[in-house]
């Protein structure tokens, strides 16, 4: 009875806390170019954007002549969902004053989007006093941040044990070799799949572990001939399955040097020509929006879906599927170097700005909670429903726990798994000018164009705002 009172909350905690991050897609082509507020499961973006009266005191706070600590015992923290992230670092601070009982920690809520121009502000105008000691920030746009205002933040190379976490979700905050952040929340990837539907077409979520794309596409067209049912659903004109594909190989939009390698890139060529076959075979369906999207998931008009783990909370709004949900890992490309069955959508990590006046003590705040601290991940996934990316999270018995809604399946511990093996790619600076310009070429390949000619413009259209 317990095991499952535990399940329940797990469950719950996911569906209320992760549906926020849900919502943000419903306008993604904004959301991409303004710092990709996804998921990330960071589901925490569009709680906090859309609780509008909770913001001002808070946002008073974030304009005042100095937000950071003047030092001592104290650190001031901005981040944005009082449901999830907000909680986790105030549930980290409580751990650490256990062992340092002068210890201070206030968490300042500041939506994502006023931490990005916030930053951008005191960056620009070379006045860092604004600033608070740490700050969220979403993954996808840490390296442009640091890239683009390297005065502003703590060089954090050997401050917490990285090993500690996958090699992935690390590299977004690395920049010439150094760290800058603190891994927090998983975006690992997922394919959650009907098993109901599955079993219809004599197949179980065995059958869809450890697969090729080819392998993908031939299961779905049976399950599509016997079923009606279609595997995946996306919205038309937004990257996110694209660049799912591309991370799982390590790929990138762009060189190690920065520079947009669009054309010739092999790996993004058999991404685009296996969505353009999914397309056609009906095995993809696309629809126009976010909401249509989870309507394919709720309604059962989809057999599966392949996203960032937070996904699980908006298909767990249909509760009366419970028990007819698979979880394991996504397919993999065919004959692309590197090509693994692991990726990641969305994220964040935490980072020192050079504003702290005691950076020895964020430091170590840090490093024994979010990179050292189990308690912390077991704590805060019942009511928050944060996913670990500190592996050694996911050895633990509250990982462990078996969800109803998935079978039966110990899908924490599983997806904390999957984190540690995704490979790293590089974002930089012009991440999402080259996301949506990607997304743009795969609609005219859909619509009959030629994919070299496609990626031609796609390149073409990155080199000129790298130039602006």
């Amino acid at each position: 009875m317990k095991r499952k009172l535990l399940c329940a909350l797990l469950c719950a905690a996911m569906t209320a806390t992760m549906l926020a991050g849900c919502g943000d897609k419903k306008d993604d082509n904004a959301a991409d170019t303004n710092q990709e507020a996804s998921n990330d499961n960071s589901a925490s973006d569009e709680s906090a954007s859309s609780d509008n009266n909770a913001t001002d005191e808070s946002e008073e706070a974030g304009d005042s002549e100095s937000s950071s600590s003047e030092g001592g015992n104290k650190l001031t923290v901005w981040c944005w969902d009082p449901a999830f992230n907000m909680y986790a670092m105030e549930t980290a601070g409580e751990i650490y004053k256990k062992d340092h009982a002068d210890f201070e920690l206030e968490v300042i809520e500041t939506p994502w989007d006023d931490v990005q121009s916030k930053l951008t502000t005191a960056a620009t105008s070379g006045s860092f006093e604004t600033l608070p000691d740490i700050i969220l920030m979403q993954d996808n746009a840490f390296q442009k941040n640091v890239i683009s205002y390297p005065e502003a933040f703590v060089d954090l190379t050997g401050a917490v044990d990285y090993s500690k976490f996958g090699e992935a979700k690390t590299a977004y905050s690395v920049i010439d070799g150094k760290n800058y952040g603190v891994p927090f929340d998983n975006g690992a990837v997922i394919a959650a799949y009907r098993t109901d539907i599955l079993e219809q077409a004599g197949m179980k979520i065995d059958d869809f572990t450890d697969i090729t794309w080819d392998e993908y596409l031939e299961k779905g067209k049976t399950v599509l001939e016997k079923t009606g049912k279609p595997l995946l659903s996306c919205q038309a004109g937004e990257s996110d399955v694209i660049m799912m594909m591309l991370q799982s190989c390590g790929s990138s939009l762009f060189d190690d040097e920065g520079k947009p390698a669009m054309v010739d890139n092999a790996a993004l060529k058999k991404v685009m020509e296996t969505y353009a076959a999914l397309k056609e075979a009906g095995v993809l369906v696309e629809v126009n929006d976010w909401d249509q999207y989870i309507s394919t998931l709720t309604t059962e008009t989809v057999a599966g879906t392949i996203n960032g783990c937070w996904i699980m909370a908006s298909i767990q709004t249909a509760e009366d599927q419970s028990g007819k949900w698979g979880i394991t890992n996504m397919p993999k490309l065919v004959d692309v170097e590197n090509a693994t069955n692991y990726s990641n959508n969305g994220g964040s990590s935490w980072a020192v700005t050079s504003n702290c006046k005691n950076v020895d003590l964020a430091k170590d705040f840090l490093a024994s909670t979010f990179a050292g601290s189990v308690e912390l991940y077991e704590t805060i996934l019942p009511k928050s429903g944060a996913l670990a990316t500190y592996l050694p999270a996911g050895d633990s018995d509250v990982y462990g726990e078996p969800s109803e809604f998935y079978g039966g399946d110990a899908v924490f511990s599983k997806i904390t798994e999957f984190a540690g093996k995704i490979p790293s790619n590089n974002t930089g600076v012009y991440y999402y000018e080259a996301r949506d310009a990607v997304a743009t070429a795969m609609q005219n390949v859909v619509g009959g164009g030629n994919i070299d000619d496609a990626l031609k413009e796609a390149q073409s259209t990155i080199e000129f705002n790298m130039e602006q």
